[in-house]
């Protein structure tokens, strides 16, 4: 996983409250246990028609956002079941930010660990700004393009392993010093539980 500071995108506006993780990853969709292989099936009862034909009147589907990386949602995005296939198929589809009025907690956690900022802000206005966004992380802001300027608020653990490209474990492996001295130390004081 890559570390993340700046990025400026096209954003696509999805701008819907509750959409859960079914909507994000049909089930019918999930058909391995790899982060590999779903960015096909993302929002796929939205983004086909019969016949699995592109739905045109789609946001994803509409030329204009090829490529974006920034997706603009709603309240409670994320919502329903935990599976985190939701979050690997954004992030294989290419989306690097979710910006969205509310999320999931455990989306939320998924993003993190996944890659992916999640920054909570109204996303309406920002999705009315002409051009493309700057979502700059360690100064915790998007930028339009117009020069409007929106901050928001990240847990700092968050931010330090969107920063670094960290996972829980390589967050845990940066204490491997002081891992290794405490068990020296609680070897000295408790040698039948290292038996």
């Amino acid at each position: 996983m890559t570390g993340f500071k700046t990025l400026t995108s096209i954003a696509v506006p999805l701008i819907r409250d509750n959409v859960d993780t079914d909507a994000i990853i049909p089930s019918r969709e999930m058909t391995s246990v790899s982060k590999i292989g779903l960015a096909e099936g993302l929002f796929a009862g939205w983004r086909y028609m019969e016949g699995r034909t592109p739905n045109p009147d789609f946001v994803l589907n509409q030329p204009g956002y090829a490529g974006a990386q920034i997706l603009l949602g709603g309240a409670n995005f994320g919502c329903g079941s935990s599976r985190e296939h939701a979050i690997w198929a954004l992030a294989e589809y290419g989306f690097r930010v979710i910006v969205a009025f509310s999320f999931n907690p455990i989306f939320r956690a998924n993003c993190v660990r996944n890659g992916i900022v999640p920054v909570e802000l109204d996303a309406t206005p920002l999705a009315q700004a002409q051009g493309r966004l700057t979502v700059d992380l360690p100064n915790q802001s998007v930028t339009a393009t117009d020069g409007r300027r929106w901050t928001f608020a990240i847990d700092v653990e968050a931010k330090a392993m969107l920063l670094d490209g960290l996972d829980e474990i390589g967050l845990t492996l940066l204490q491997a010093g002081a891992i290794t001295a405490f068990r020296a130390h609680d070897r000295t004081l408790r040698p039948w539980a290292y038996l």
